[in-house]
């Protein structure tokens, strides 16, 4: 899930599940600035998956991707993104246990994040004994100008 990339060809990587990933809806997408301004800092990590496991090709289209900070004792998974039409192979489930393993090795005890309410995701996170920690009570704003809470989650590793 690490094969080496220059900066720009990491950055096409994950923008270009990014966009296929997130909706504008819930304004959940970052900017290649704000994921360039984060993911290249000490403390942050990130990794991708390919439907077949490895790129075939150099320059095959990674079908997800995640991005996490340690802090600490605890790694906080910032984003965790999969191409729809990947969705339901297991893909997030090796991005999950890849973020695990390298929590780990980086002195991480537990895995943290956050997600707003009804995000269909929940019931992995669930499933790999994520429990809920806290509420931010209408923390999001959809495109509609709907107020979403914002759910924190946590699991120990």
């Amino acid at each position: 899930m690490r094969p080496e990339f220059d900066e720009e060809a990491l950055l096409d990587q994950i923008m270009g599940v990014m966009e296929a990933a997130f909706p504008p809806t819930f304004g959940e997408r970052w900017t290649r600035a704000q994921v360039s301004g984060t993911i290249f800092l000490p403390n942050y990590s990130w990794g991708l998956a390919w439907r077949h496991g490895e790129p075939r090709t150099p320059n095959e289209q990674a079908a997800g991707f995640y991005m996490s900070r340690f802090t600490y004792d605890e790694e906080e998974l910032l984003l965790i993104g999969v191409q729809p039409i990947y969705r339901r192979h297991g893909l997030a489930t090796r991005l999950l246990d890849d973020l695990e393993h390298n929590a780990r090795e980086r002195g991480a005890k537990r895995l943290l994040l956050e997600m707003r309410a009804g995000n269909p995701a929940e019931l992995l996170y669930r499933q790999r004994g994520f429990q809920q920690i806290g509420t931010r009570k209408k923390y999001y704003c959809s495109a509609d100008g709907k107020r979403i809470d914002a759910l924190t989650f946590a699991c120990k590793i």
